[in-house]
């Protein structure tokens, strides 16, 4: 739950967690019960005994210290409750920045990481490691490019990694207009992502995930080389199996019907090229990993990515409360103490004495 700010007495409050504040539901009901048991036991009492006999009967009976102790004992959880919903109030000004790199991901968006060598599929496998990659960012700026025949910016560079994961998440190969494995395009496209960024970073990164089919070609070397001269390190990460595989065909509601065929009716086989990638990645300074049914390549991605000098991308003025927990949880280890302290009845002098 987002926190709840509001005004009183001209000063600006905050609960940083008001979730917690269900609690005191629960501590306004054992209030209820337990002032109907109390109520119940008292008129109990005037039932079975007169009055100027009930304290004979029943020496040291009391219901009013009974409820008294319970009360407070319903009042520290009310204490603990707004605690645990961490009050502010109070401000100060703070001055923070945010250290990074800035970051592209390119994915293979085309038809052959439908394949089915990592499961569930290469295309999702990806997606499921990169989700991983983001989850681990911080301070660093992405963006994503995605790429088959053609390629697209799909989301421009952004240090909102929530926003980034959402666009990842929409990755598909049926919203390909061009199918093919063109990896010079999407170089170029993550290429000019990294010029056009406004407040460049000092280190820049591009992340190649792709089965690797057609990596090394005259358009790939031209783009390899600008990368280079720009000093961005090219981090390909290969995915599938360099075995073979065929390539699923869908239907337009994403059902199986086949293999895709050559026009000699033979089945295609889509192999991981690591050869291409490794050559690829070494040309800029980078380094190829091979992405399995885990995340070990992605986190040696993370490791590198963490690796490079960080450069400061943004400086601003924040306004930071000031917690006010800790009074109420002094409150509520007091109020349970006078609870303990309080006897249920009231203590009896042993007969004889005076």
């Amino acid at each position: 739950m987002n926190a709840l700010q509001f005004s009183l007495f001209k000063t600006s409050f905050r609960l940083f967690s008001p979730g917690a504040l269900w609690l005191i539901g629960v501590a306004l009901l054992l209030f209820i019960l337990i002032t109907s048991v109390a109520l119940g036991r008292r008129r109990a009492l005037e039932r079975m005994f007169a009055a100027p006999t009930r304290q004979t009967a029943i020496p040291g009976a009391s219901p009013l210290r009974h409820w008294t102790r319970w009360c407070l004992a319903v009042l520290a959880l009310c204490a603990f409750a707004i605690a645990l919903a961490r009050p502010q109030f109070g401000t100060h000004s703070e001055l923070s920045k945010r250290y990074g790199i800035d970051l592209v991901i390119a994915i293979d968006a085309s038809r052959s990481m439908l394949a089915r060598d990592i499961k569930p599929n290469r295309l999702d496998r990806a997606k499921l490691e990169l989700t991983d990659l983001l989850d681990k960012l911080k301070g660093d700026r992405v963006g994503l490019v995605v790429f088959a025949g053609d390629a697209f910016t799909q989301c421009p560079l952004t240090s909102d990694y929530a926003a980034a994961k959402l666009f990842l998440k929409a990755v598909d190969v049926a919203n390909m207009p061009v199918q093919g494995t063109d990896i010079a395009r999407a170089l170029e496209e993550s290429k000019d992502l990294l010029v056009n960024a406004e407040r460049g970073a000092k280190a820049r990164v591009v992340v190649l995930l792709t089965d690797g089919e057609e990596t090394m070609n005259s358009d790939v070397a031209a783009q390899v080389q600008g990368l280079r001269e720009m000093g961005v390190k090219v981090l390909t990460v290969g995915i599938g199996s360099t075995a073979g595989e065929p390539i699923p065909e869908l239907d337009r509601r994403g059902n199986f019907v086949g293999y895709k065929k050559d026009r000699a009716g033979n089945t295609v086989m889509t192999r991981l090229d690591e050869a291409g990638l490794t050559a690829l990645a070494e040309q800029t300074g980078g380094v190829y990993v091979r992405s399995l049914d885990g995340s070990a390549g992605i986190q040696r991605v993370f490791e590198i990515i963490d690796g490079l000098d960080k450069a400061e991308m943004e400086s601003r003025m924040s306004v930071q409360y000031e917690e006010r927990f800790v009074p109420f949880v002094l409150l509520g280890v007091l109020l349970l103490l006078a609870s303990a302290a309080i006897r249920p009845g009231r203590e009896t002098k042993a007969r004889g004495e005076r």
